[in-house]
């Protein structure tokens, strides 16, 4: 016996089985195919996939691409000014990146010195 909610459900996918709607979908005939989810914890594998379906990353992932964004930035620049500015929102990234982490100080990711820039690619 179907409820009011499971009946009016079942209704609409017969009416669009007799219409066709289900033919030439895309994947049809082919396997399903299920995403292993078993190291996700039980109770948040439903809060990330609906994170992952709307494209959003966890912050750590976000500051992660965004290092690495200015890390690139920071390789191509000739300016010692701009490395230096480059190289501070940098750093400040890196230690958003640590504090976010909240791990041993050994795990940590290490920031880079001006001096040390300056020195490697010389003064303009």
């Amino acid at each position: 016996m179907l409820s009011g909610f499971e009946k009016i459900v079942e209704e609409r996918i017969q009416d669009a089985l007799r219409k066709g709607e289900f033919d030439n979908l895309p994947g049809s005939g082919k396997p399903l195919e299920f995403e292993d989810s078993s190291s996700i914890a039980e109770d948040l594998r439903l809060a990330y996939k609906i994170l992952k379906n709307a494209d959003c990353l966890p912050p750590e992932i976000e500051l992660k691409k965004e290092i690495h964004k200015t890390e690139d930035l920071l390789a191509c620049m000739e300016e010692t000014a701009d490395k230096y500015r480059t190289m501070k929102k940098l750093n400040y990234l890196i230690m958003k990146l640590n504090l976010l982490r909240n791990t041993s100080v050994m795990f940590e990711e290490p920031e880079l010195y001006a001096e040390k820039l300056i020195d490697k690619f010389g003064q303009k």
